[in-house]
């Protein structure tokens, strides 16, 4: 056998993985690079294949940084999302300031004062540069409570004293449009989180059951999952979250929404395992564990299903911005989570008048972490999908 050229430190070989598969009766013994591939593990060879892939790479650090935020989003906003400034409604974006006439100051924001304009009857804002007001950092200011348990008021930036800091603007009732965002992560990120667990639970076990067994039971799912595909899922989820009640608490509501979501897109991932295990259930692999007595959910669970999990996490990483989308969508209708909650949609739903956005279009700026999301998500799921085959 002919000796290959040893690739850089930290390559990912992928011109070792496409070769025969190694010979053991060969001459010569295999290199230290070859025995590094061919003895490597489906997620070390998962790893080298996404780690290739950049966009999913910054997509993938970019989304762990941003669930690793909702954490702390009560130390991360300058406000409390509940907060009125009745002097600033829908006070336009402030900026941030360095340099004052020239002269080096640090970050600052100067101060605002309005006149209302009685032709398009709002307030129109200008910035005081006679009042500068300096941010600080990792200061004390509104008071908070971590996850609902811990009393703190500690902020990573918070406005001058006597000052405002107003970055994305404030709403129609002088909340804070930053503040308001990032606790809104909170909640619509983790729907998607949420939702795709019981989606994923529903999927796995119909699914796997359907394709284990086969015969009247695999017809029922299959018309069962045919009748839900074919229903519009807008008009199913205003229906569905037309019949919560409306006494219900907030906490309530978001399980609900969560578990709507989840009810309405397992059918892809039923779909996709049943075909992937109609064609594993014939190994022979699968046939020893039968013929030592395992039983069907060991079998199905502990053989099969981890044969193709690769593929199912590059499904989920697609199926969360749908929930995602599906929140927006209902709290946008006003049918989905409501206030006191805060999501993206919830925020949203103040955007609904054109005319509105007309005067004041920070209100629509909480589209933009959606989309940013919603990218990432699949750029992170193109590359699983293509990690998941390491040996093509």
């Amino acid at each position: 056998m002919t000796s290959q050229p040893l690739p850089p430190s930290g390559a990912p070989l992928d011109h070792f993985v496409d070769r025969a598969p190694f010979d053991p009766n060969a001459s010569e013994p295999m290199t230290k690079a070859q025995e590094r591939v061919y003895l490597a593990s489906q997620l070390t060879l998962m790893w080298w294949k996404f780690r290739r892939h950049r966009l999913a790479v910054v997509s993938g650090i970019f989304l762990a940084g941003l669930y690793a935020s909702i954490l702390i989003c009560e130390f991360l906003a300058p406000y409390s999302p509940y907060e009125r400034h009745t002097d600033f409604i829908r006070s336009p974006p402030q900026a941030i300031h360095l340099f004052h006439e020239g002269r080096f100051v640090g970050p600052f924001t100067y101060g605002l004062s309005y006149k209302l304009d009685m032709d398009k009857l709002r307030r129109d804002y200008t910035e005081d540069t006679s009042r500068i007001y300096p941010v600080r950092f990792l200061c004390r200011g509104d008071t908070y409570q971590f996850w609902g348990f811990i009393e703190g008021d500690l902020h990573l930036m918070c406005p001058g004293e006597g000052g405002t800091m107003f970055l994305l603007g404030t709403d129609r009732l002088g909340r804070d449009m930053l503040s308001r965002m990032i606790y809104g992560a909170r909640i619509s990120l983790t729907i998607g989180l949420i939702g795709v667990s019981v989606s994923f639970g529903l999927g796995i076990v119909i699914g796997g059951l359907a394709g284990y067994y086969g015969g009247w039971f695999d017809l029922v799912v299959q018309r069962v999952i045919e009748v839900v595909q074919s229903l519009p899922h807008i008009p199913l989820w205003l229906a569905l979250s037309a019949v919560m009640p409306p006494t219900w608490s907030p906490i309530l509501v978001y399980f609900g929404i969560t578990i709507i979501l989840g009810l309405m897109d397992w059918t892809g991932l039923a779909r996709a395992v049943r075909s992937k295990l109609l064609s594993l259930r014939e190994d022979d692999y699968v046939v020893a564990a039968q013929l030592m007595g395992a039983r069907t959910p060991r079998v199905v669970f502990r053989h099969l299903v981890p044969g193709f999990m690769s593929h199912l996490i590059a499904m989920a990483t697609i199926a969360i911005p749908s929930m995602i989308l599906g929140e927006t969508a209902l709290s946008f209708l006003g049918l989905g989570l409501r206030p006191p909650i805060t999501s993206w949609g919830v925020m949203l739903n103040e955007a609904q008048n054109i005319n509105i956005v007309v005067l004041y279009p920070w209100l629509i700026l909480p589209v933009v972490p959606v989309i940013i999301v919603i990218l990432a998500f699949n750029f992170l799921g193109d590359g699983l999908r293509d990690a998941a085959d390491p040996y093509r």
